[in-house]
């Protein structure tokens, strides 16, 4: 596959704003691979796939205020930094996107809020891309928590509001590191989650923390040359232990979102189970052979050529997911973050 096969037109119209209330009243369409047919759903209706003795497996990684608007030391010039990744916990060194980037040099200081957050520049790592050492008194992400905005996706054009604090995150958000959502999640509800889970669904979950990499273009045609932006992942033993049941007992393995798919599909034994483990994966899913333990994928409609559209082409088949895509385009699903959902079966 060439990054040209991963194109295509969208309205502006149909990327939305803000998320269908309720959540699960948004609109599912469900992809039959074997088939190759597609059917319009609601989300609520994703119940009715789920069998007593299947794994749910989840993304339990929780967005933070990562975007912080502060002002330079001495010139008080307005800056912007986009918290990505934790390098250091103890001496609270991350990697940053900064704006403007020209204005922002090393051993600049940064001040936030009534400047007890304060952010000292020591490298340069891209053009935009710096590593600040964080100054802070306590924990950093409740610091964060109170002067941080939460950094909507790039495409969503409006300002972000202290509801997107709840809205742009899962119900079963628990672990902070994520500058984005694991977006298939946001369309669980707790009574439907509650629902599932008692008709004897095991919910399994995992951490991946996202970064600003999953709003990136690939910028190759040859797609075996892309590189990935690393990510912390962790797969728990307990969520191994009731995955492998699930296999070895022929029930079905339901993963949602593609932060899922890319962290379990990280963590395979040579038998093709689950193994527990934790690390960083820059990991790339593009071809159909690298699927070893996914079987059905929940997911949201994604951004043309972008690696996220690469992984659920790979699992559904490029042309049929590129029929899904027109199919969705022509009914006038909303797409992206807070956009409808689809299920690959």
């Amino acid at each position: 596959m060439k990054l040209i096969d991963f194109k295509y037109p969208i309205p502006r119209n149909l990327i939305a704003k803000k998320p269908t209330n309720p959540r699960d009243k948004a609109r599912l369409l469900v992809v039959d691979r074997k088939t190759e047919k597609i059917e319009d759903c609601l989300f609520s209706d994703i119940y009715d796939f789920f069998e007593k003795g299947d794994s749910l497996i989840v993304n339990e990684t929780k967005v933070f205020p990562a975007r912080l608007i502060g002002r330079k030391e001495k010139t008080n010039a307005k800056i912007e930094v986009l918290m990505l990744r934790e390098l250091n916990k103890e001496d609270n060194i991350w990697d940053v996107i900064v704006e403007p980037a020209r204005k922002v040099r090393i051993g600049n200081k940064i001040y936030f809020g009534d400047g007890s957050l304060m952010c000292e520049v020591i490298d340069n790592t891209t053009s935009r891309g710096r590593t600040m050492k964080f100054e802070v008194k306590g924990d950093i992400f409740a610091a964060v928590e109170k002067v941080g905005i939460t950094p909507l996706p790039p495409y969503i054009r409006r300002e972000a509001t202290e509801k997107d604090k709840n809205l742009y995150q899962t119900i079963y958000a628990k672990n902070i590191g994520a500058v984005a959502a694991p977006t298939a999640g946001l369309h669980f509800t707790k009574p439907l989650l509650n629902k599932i889970i008692k008709k004897g669904v095991k919910v399994s979950p995992v951490t991946l923390h996202i970064g600003i990499g999953t709003f990136r273009n690939v910028e190759v045609e040859d797609l075996s040359k892309h590189k990935m932006d690393s990510e912390y992942y962790s797969v728990p033993m307990s969520s191994v232990h009731d995955v492998n049941k699930s296999i070895d007992n022929r029930h079905k393995l339901y993963v949602v979102g593609t932060s899922t798919c890319r962290a379990i599909e990280s963590s395979v034994t040579i038998d093709g189970h689950l193994k527990s483990t934790h690390g960083w994966t820059d990991k790339f899913i593009f071809q159909r052979n690298e699927f070893k333990i996914t079987q059905k994928l929940i997911t949201n409609f994604h951004m043309p050529e972008t690696t996220l559209l690469m992984l659920v082409s790979a699992f559904g088949g490029h042309d049929l997911i590129m029929k899904a895509y027109k199919h969705a385009i022509k009914k006038k699903y909303r797409f992206y973050s807070y956009g409808d959902a689809m299920i690959i079966v």
